[in-house]
């Protein structure tokens, strides 16, 4: 498995950071594979896919670069550029990372995505950087721009959630629910960051970065020994209207849209979240959470500035039975 040893200054001083770029590389992943986590990311697909795949068509070195990029194993260190840690900044100003990176780098970085000498075309390239950066452009501006504001308001809400979780149970709980099945605090400072074989990484006296992102992908990144960074799948990742399954009788006893909210809140979120991924406005999302607290399904809590909801027992054994 591949671990970090994470000093207590590092985890002391870490942060979570909304990056523009993540979010588009994500975006990029998912075009690539062509397949959907959930039916709002498969409805996405559908909607860009198309136009996705006519743009590679017409540029077939893009299209070889981008898949020797997302290697099977680990991806060119050039895609995915570790963020600064500082507040958010455009996409426009983050991408130049990716712009700025040498040719000669970049080969070196697309042979060890695919584990081997890249194909001729990429090998005599002259413009590898320019080509992936214009790439990720046209994701951003076609694909990911569009919903951009609702997209933030998702991650900020995570990041709202996940504080929260760190204040009740540490960082032990925090980062093992960061990424079920793969990330996991080992104990003595050591952090699974991925089942794969890796060696071990020493991030003490470094930055070390959370990013989330809204399609269901992931990956680690650093910047020499200064700043590391761990971008995951966001909870509140974007869905189609519908969202979870409602259990047909939880409608009927509790109204659709209120049983919606419902069975969102396994996890703690806040209102401007469940706005986002339900649909509905923030006046009835306000309104259904009052019935719910009134009817003590949900409780809420307080993270800084924010107020996060979430099921109480009699909530979780209600949905739960439901199901």
């Amino acid at each position: 498995m591949g671990w970090w040893q994470i000093g207590t200054d590092s985890l002391a001083g870490s942060r979570f950071v909304v990056s523009p770029l993540a979010e588009t590389v994500a975006a990029l992943m998912t075009l690539h594979a062509a397949a959907g986590a959930h039916p709002g990311e498969r409805a996405w697909l559908t909607a860009h896919l198309p136009a996705y795949r006519e743009r590679l068509a017409a540029e077939p070195l893009d299209a070889l670069l981008v898949r020797a990029a997302i290697g099977r194993t680990w991806n060119a260190d050039f895609l995915t550029p570790t963020p600064t840690g500082g507040p958010e900044r455009p996409f426009e100003e983050e991408v130049v990372a990716v712009r700025e990176v040498e040719q000669v780098d970049a080969v070196t970085q697309l042979e060890v995505a695919v584990g081997g000498p890249v194909p001729e075309p990429l090998h005599t390239a002259k413009d590898l950087p320019r080509r992936m950066t214009e790439v990720l452009e046209w994701v951003w501006r076609e694909t990911v721009l569009p919903d951009w504001p609702r997209r933030r308001r998702v991650l900020e809400a995570d990041v709202v959630a996940r504080t929260a979780l760190l204040g009740r149970g540490g960082w032990a709980a925090a980062l093992d629910e960061l990424c079920p099945g793969k990330m996991r605090w080992l104990g003595d400072g050591r952090l699974q960051v991925n089942p794969r074989a890796y060696p071990p990484r020493s991030v003490d006296g470094g930055r070390l970065l959370f990013v989330p992102v809204t399609p269901n992908r992931g990956w680690v990144s650093w910047a020499g020994s200064e700043r590391f960074a761990i971008v995951y799948a966001c909870s509140g990742a974007l869905t189609d209207a519908t969202g979870p399954v409602v259990p047909e009788a939880l409608g009927a006893l509790l109204g659709g849209m209120r049983a919606g909210v419902l069975v969102r809140l396994e996890h703690p979120k806040s209102t401007s979240q469940l706005v986002a991924q339900t649909g509905q406005g923030l006046g009835s999302v306000g309104r259904h959470l009052k019935v719910l607290l009134d009817a003590g399904l949900v409780r809420r809590d307080r993270a800084g500035r924010s107020v996060l909801y979430e099921w109480t027992e009699a909530g979780a054994v209600l949905v739960r039975a439901q199901r």
